[in-house]
């Protein structure tokens, strides 16, 4: 039976993040009329990318930018490189940001951007020419009160330097707050590069104090060690927890008495991979979502969790760093087990969240404190898992129902109140 629905199950994300949302609209009782407006993208534009290589050819690359909505204020989300971006993938991220920024309670609606390459084989020169003439061709649809990209897969501060650089050069002025995630040196913000996962940290405490677990002595396994999951694993082992699972996109690492994270991470600074570290056992990457432990943190990309392996994960709380990372199938079977998971549009919104305080400097031309900023994210965290946790209880029903119960209940509110034009 499982195999026959694991067959079946949907996996294109933004029909997942449709069917995401219309489970909140039931709840809501939203009408038919609001519902076409929420789950539709405002804005989604296609670009063609001609880059010179290093070779001396041109290759054309697609890229794309979507707005999924403005009700709240300006569109704001990641733009990733991957060779398997799609268009539905990007619409599927918006509408996520969307919902993640009213989740927290930012004044901002959700966008995303992606490239279909595949940054690995491409030089930093190819890397910069490809970043700026997307920059210049999405262009006239981003800006600090339109849209506000920021880094995501396989893109950094660096690629945010470079297209704030741009915009800047084409608009005659410097404008700091084009993107979040800049250098320091660029009108950064001081925490930015941890946010996601010290939010993910904020939220991950509250979810053990619910289930009356402590994260100290805890086993966590982490699928994903790009930014979010190098973060957070060092995170969790200086709050006590035994990280016993990692992997990167090639290797997964096993160790029942756990991982010495911080041997890990300068083992893939000195050499890229997680491959050929001593003392601990080497597994497949996707193992690493099935080890027993008690936490599990899916922290690469959407689909790692479906009906064809819920059934052999062990943890009982998760918390998702990736976006999308567990199928609606798979949801359904962790809120019969009683697994506590907390949904990506809450346990990896720290990220958004440090963007906005990043923006609100830029505007600003004043700068806060790394104290200040921690301090801020640890209480609008802690703020948002009580809102969503409340009406998850209120509605009886599970976390990501109840925080798009929420988010949704606050941008169709947003829509309401101002109409439709004209």
């Amino acid at each position: 039976m499982a195999t026959r629905e694991a067959f079946q199950e949907e996996l294109n994300p933004f029909e997942i993040a449709k069917q995401q949302f219309n489970r909140a609209a039931d709840y809501l009782n939203l009408d038919a009329s609001l519902r076409n407006v929420l789950q539709s993208p405002k804005r989604q534009l296609i670009v063609s990318i001609p880059v010179k290589m290093d070779g001396g050819d041109v290759q054309v690359f697609e890229g794309y930018r979507v707005q999924h909505n403005i009700a709240r204020g300006p569109a704001k989300g990641g733009i990733r490189y991957h060779p398997n971006v799609t268009l539905d993938e990007v619409k599927a991220l918006a509408s996520w940001m969307t919902w993640k920024c009213a989740t927290v309670g930012i004044p901002y609606g959700g966008g995303k951007g992606g490239v279909i390459c595949d940054p690995k084989r491409m030089s930093r020169d190819e890397l910069e020419r490809l970043t700026r003439r997307y920059a210049f061709e999405i262009a006239p649809i981003i800006g600090p009160d339109r849209d506000i990209p920021a880094p995501d897969v396989y893109t950094d501060e660096q690629t945010m330097a470079w297209i704030m650089d741009t915009i800047s050069m084409v608009r005659g002025h410097t404008e700091l707050g084009v993107v979040t995630g800049k250098p320091i040196s660029l009108g950064g913000s001081l925490g930015r590069s941890e946010a996601t996962a010290r939010g993910c940290l904020y939220t991950l405490r509250q979810a053990c104090r619910v289930m009356g677990m402590s994260l100290k002595g805890a086993r966590v396994a982490i699928h994903g060690f790009g930014n979010a999951g190098a973060n957070i694993s060092h995170m969790v082992a200086a709050d006590g927890a035994r990280v016993v699972a990692i992997c990167d996109s090639k290797v997964g690492l096993y160790s029942e008495s756990g991982i010495d994270i911080q041997e890990a991470l300068r083992h893939k600074k000195e050499t890229s991979s997680l491959g050929g570290m001593l003392g601990v056992k080497e597994i497949p990457c996707d193992e690493v979502l099935t080890v027993d432990c008690d936490i599990l943190l899916p922290s690469a990309l959407e689909n790692a969790i479906t009906m064809a392996n819920v059934g052999k994960v062990k943890a009982k709380i998760i918390a998702e760093l990736a976006n999308g990372p567990t199928t609606p199938g798979a949801d359904r079977v962790f809120a019969d087990q009683g697994v506590f998971l907390v949904p990506d549009i809450l346990a990896n919104a720290g990220g958004v969240t440090v963007s906005y305080y990043e923006w609100v400097q830029d505007q600003n031309s004043f700068f806060w404190p790394e104290k200040k900023i921690n301090d801020t994210l640890e209480l609008a965290m802690r703020a948002a898992f009580d809102s969503v946790y409340e009406t998850a209880k209120r509605y009886d029903t599970d976390m990501r129902t109840g925080a798009y119960i929420l988010a949704v209940d606050r941008v169709a509110e947003a829509t309401r109140v101002r109409g439709i034009f004209p």
